[in-house]
């Protein structure tokens, strides 16, 4: 998918030192970071008992967000929102800047924010999907040309506020995709004199274009996924008074055919000073979530149990599953780049 001006205050608190990188003389191809918080049995299927965090660069950026693995080059991209430049890292490569600026940049009028890209995905056919939080818009990005094309910058004929982060739908593919739209684009957010909708929704873009509204109950929806089997909407809700992920059920059509209903309350994490809240999120084949929020990387089996949180000892914006064999958990987070090695897969390299 990825809350920043809230983020950044509370990222003015202590925090865990981030280690050097290694010298060539260290066992380790890259750092050890944070640390598995074990909350319950049911995590080692997910999680082996050595599992690592590694860091994999140095602090680079001013909030690293909604990652994205491509399999066709076997790289890493990702969004700094701030600095409006889309990142690429890849085990042989290493890291260097793929997109700047990342914002559609059309000749429309931006918020004074100057801000890029924020959520990614990638589409079966291999085009970049990108919640474009600078220029208030739904855009696709060729890989190949870095040619980039508005998808959906409207709804009502009011300009969205910042879109944060897509879920694509491949069963109702090619074309649908879900995405939130909180005002964390916007200078002064909800009181933004540019900001055109009374509220913060939670959308559909149809194969035809047309944007259908889905919910305005959250006061900052955030990431967004779909269940395995599309029947299930997960939302982030990125408030530091409601630390929650809902869920909706969905139609055949992708409507809303009940919901929202609580998944999991990190209000009390939250409340204790953990850093982050509620956002980015990624699926694994078997239906469970790993949600960045407070403390870290949440893991919740599709019961909404917390199994263990994921820390790198500072904020996870967002993450996404990618390597060879999709088994890789990488995290976006803060100011690095970080890794885990895990015991499943994304649901985006389901068989």
């Amino acid at each position: 998918m990825s809350t920043l001006r809230l983020l950044f205050a509370l990222l003015a608190l202590p925090v865990l030192a981030a280690p050097p990188l290694p010298a060539a003389a260290d066992s380790a191809p890259y750092p050890v970071v944070g640390q598995v918080q074990r909350l319950a049995p049911a995590l080692d299927e997910l999680l082996s008992a050595d599992a690592r965090v590694e860091r994999l660069t140095e602090d680079r950026f001013t909030w690293s967000e909604g990652p994205v693995w491509v399999p066709d080059g076997a790289f890493l991209l990702f969004s700094d929102v701030p600095e409006d430049t889309m990142w690429r890292w890849s085990e042989s490569g290493g890291l260097d800047v793929f997109l700047q600026p990342s914002a559609l940049v059309d000749g429309r009028q931006r918020d004074p924010s100057g801000e890029g890209s924020n959520g990614l995905l990638l589409a079966p056919d291999g085009t970049l999907l990108v919640a474009d939080h600078g220029s208030r818009a739904l855009i696709t990005v060729d890989l190949d040309s870095r040619t980039k094309t508005l998808l959906a910058g409207h709804y009502d004929g009011k300009r969205f506020n910042s879109p944060n982060d897509l879920a694509l739908s491949r069963v109702r593919w090619p074309g649908v995709v879900f995405f939130t739209d909180p005002p964390y684009g916007l200078q002064g957010q909800d009181d933004s004199p540019r900001k055109e909708l009374a509220f913060n929704g939670i959308y559909r873009l149809d194969t035809d274009g047309a944007v259908a509204l889905l919910d305005t109950s959250l006061a900052r929806p955030n990431g967004i996924v779909l269940s395995p089997d599309e029947r299930f909407l997960y939302v982030a809700n990125s408030q530091a008074e409601r630390s929650e992920w809902v869920v909706f059920e969905l139609d055949a059509a992708g409507g809303v055919a009940a919901g929202p209903r609580l998944f999991f309350s990190a209000q009390a994490r939250a409340d204790r000073g953990d850093i982050g809240l509620p956002d980015g999120m990624a699926m694994d084949v078997h239906g469970n979530l790993f949600a960045t929020g407070p403390g870290g990387v949440l893991v919740l089996d599709p019961a909404g149990r917390l199994l263990g949180v994921i820390e790198t000892g500072t904020a996870v914006a967002n993450c996404a599953f990618g390597g060879a064999d999709g088994s890789v958990l990488y995290l976006t987070s803060h100011r690095f780049l970080a890794r885990v090695q895990t015991r499943t897969r994304g649901i985006e390299f389901r068989p």
